[in-house]
């Protein structure tokens, strides 16, 4: 396989990443990065509705091995971990970091900071750059990536969100990010605002999808190390009481964008953060809950994904063609 090369390499050359930088950045003088629509001007400080101003905020960053086994290879995935959020899930498991907005304001960095993170991460042999809750933050690590790639940067860039983001704003990423890591959250809206405290989830989430399969496609770009570099991988959280709307979730899946579309099925929900206090998310969810889920991938004719052992939560990657079980203890 011939040597992967970001395709951020040659909008940086042709002079387009620069452009797309200052449109990006002015944005955020009426902030509508994400479907929130603020319309502050974190460009003089004013804080949007995720408590963020105009410097990004990193919580934190190394090379990470809780990835599906194509992202994280020998050396890791090169995860920033960005604080706050344009969710604010009452059973996030990252919530000192997405919700204790006081306190992250202290991580604030600069541009110039953010890109030497990134070459950082590189230099210690990871793999790719996994941002990590970055829809609050386009435009500052677009800046920092211009800093960055003139200074050497040459790994794939993760987009591992949410996925309640703007498309206009993901139109501008096109050619910037490599591999596209959603997680479909919802199916019901209902749910998106009770649980999530946002609007229309589904409805944004799902043109944000289609978004990113317009730009890198179903097929998975890997490389003779197993590792990925150019595609769209879906993660599905399913939670208890099916919340998560895993049927109609899949089926949505399998007719807009394909059943050859990957797919990781993650089992390791807990009740944290505020869900132990509410009735339908105060438990683990069951095996039989998560078999449901698996047996779906089957029903719709999904080929391709990761699923996770349900006691260790360690991936495997099933054989669609060939499985009877839902995976093997």
């Amino acid at each position: 396989m011939p040597t992967f090369e970001p395709s951020y390499i040659k909008l940086y050359e042709s002079g387009e990443l620069q452009r797309r930088i200052g449109i990006l950045d002015e944005m955020l003088s009426s902030c509508n990065i994400c479907p929130l629509d603020c319309n502050v001007n974190r460009k003089e400080g004013e804080i949007a509705r995720c408590y963020s101003r105009y410097l990004p905020i990193v919580s934190s960053y190394c090379p990470h091995f809780g990835e599906e086994p194509p992202l994280i290879g020998t050396n890791g995935a090169g995860n920033i971990f960005f604080g706050n959020c344009n969710l604010r899930c009452v059973y996030c498991q990252n919530y000192q970091i997405s919700q204790n907005y006081k306190a992250e304001l202290k991580n604030e960095v600069s541009f110039e900071r953010l890109a030497e993170i990134m070459l950082e991460l590189q230099g210690k042999g990871c793999h790719n750059i996994g941002l990590v809750s970055p829809t609050h933050f386009v435009p500052q690590i677009v800046r920092a990536l211009g800093i960055a790639v003139e200074k050497g940067l040459r790994l794939p860039i993760i987009y591992n969100t949410n996925a309640y983001d703007s498309v206009d704003v993901l139109r501008l990423l096109d050619g910037i990010v490599d591999i596209y890591l959603p997680d479909l959250k919802y199916a019901e809206e209902a749910d998106g605002y009770s649980y999530s405290k946002v609007k229309e989830y589904p409805k944004f989430a799902r043109m944000a999808l289609k978004e990113m399969h317009r730009q890198v496609g179903s097929e998975l770009v890997i490389d003779d190390d197993g590792l990925l570099k150019r595609g769209l991988l879906i993660r599905h959280l399913v939670l208890p009481n099916d919340l998560a709307g895993s049927r109609e979730t899949l089926k949505w899946i399998a007719e807009e964008l394909g059943n050859d579309t990957a797919l990781s099925v993650m089992s390791q929900y807990y009740p944290t953060n505020k869900a132990e206090s509410i009735t339908l998310l105060s438990r683990h969810i069951r095996e039989s809950e998560y078999d449901k889920v698996l047996n779906l991938l089957d029903e719709f004719g999904f080929e391709n994904g990761w699923m996770q052992n349900f006691e260790s939560k360690d991936y495997y990657k099933p054989d669609f063609t060939d499985r009877v079980e839902p995976f093997k203890r």
